[in-house]
């Protein structure tokens, strides 16, 4: 067999799997520069896939066989120096996706790191803390950016998706919580999400603020476990949301611990995801 044909039966397991990626429109960043490409790895020191170094967010695209209209932007969490994008991302999109949900996993900009953006997250936490919230004051504005163009571009596009303008949501998962929280306080028209389903936001990257008269309805999921002290600020931010008349839900589970993502523990947090599905069904956002 010639090397042309052994190079394309090698390649194809990539073409079949291969998945749609769309870029992201940006603002280049005066204050914040990257070095080297994008990465993706396993992480050993959280036992799950990354990735890390984003300095172009783009999308992932997971498109249902027979789409209902509804469409949920993910961002996957990790402190900003790291997406958590199987557990937190993938696996959610897949999921969503099964329920006719058109699903976009939203790789939004980090804080630049070298070969491993986790390890350098664990080493500073022990540390230099306060390096983490600079790194991450510093860049989230950006990675808040990304989520509003996110918003903006599905809506844009809604027809070439099967996609619902009005269905749009945004789910976030820990840092990504907080890039939907930075959506949620500062979105116009064109890039205000339809609903919003902060898991274990990280409130101290950014704080509970004064609810937008329009805000979309909410639902918040956390553990009271959670290692992060995560708790309060959820209990915060769902209080901020009930005391403006806003629609909103809270999901707060005994035992869950910090990013239970789609992890299973053989506990009633294994099943989160379910319970948005119900919201969404009953808040008439989707439909079975």
């Amino acid at each position: 067999m010639n090397k042309p044909i052994l190079f394309l039966l090698s390649c194809l397991p990539f073409l079949l799997t291969a998945q749609e990626v769309i870029e992201l429109p940006y603002t280049e960043p005066t204050t914040v520069s990257w070095t080297g490409s994008e990465k993706e790895y396993f992480s050993q020191i959280w036992d799950t896939e990354v990735t890390t170094n984003v300095s172009v967010p783009r999308m992932e695209v997971f498109r249902p066989e027979n789409p209902n209209g509804t469409a949920v932007i993910i961002a996957p969490g990790g402190g900003l120096y790291a997406l958590s994008i199987e557990s937190e991302g993938r696996m959610v999109a897949e999921w969503l996706k099964d329920k006719g949900i058109t699903a976009f996993v939203l790789k939004y900009r980090l804080v630049p790191t070298g070969e491993d953006g986790v390890k350098e997250i664990t080493t500073a936490s022990q540390s230099n803390p306060a390096e983490i919230m600079k790194n991450v004051s510093d860049l989230i504005s950006f990675s808040v950016e990304d989520g509003l163009n996110a918003v903006s571009f599905v809506r844009e596009q809604a027809d070439s998706f099967n996609v619902d303008p009005g269905k749009i949501g945004f789910m976030g998962f820990s840092a990504g919580g907080a890039v939907l929280m930075g959506v949620a306080y500062s979105y116009e028209s064109s890039d205000r999400p339809d609903f919003l389903v902060p898991v274990y936001p990280w409130t101290t990257a950014m704080p509970v603020q004064e609810v937008p008269e329009n805000a979309p309805p909410m639902l918040v999921i956390c553990a009271s476990d959670d290692p992060l002290m995560l708790a309060p600020g959820s209990i915060a931010l769902y209080n901020s949301w009930l005391n403006s008349s806003r629609v909103v839900g809270l999901h707060m589970y005994s035992k869950g611990g910090h990013g239970f993502g789609m992890k299973s523990q053989g506990l009633p947090v294994d099943d989160w995801i379910e319970r948005v599905y119900d919201w969404m069904l009953a808040e008439a956002f989707t439909t079975k």
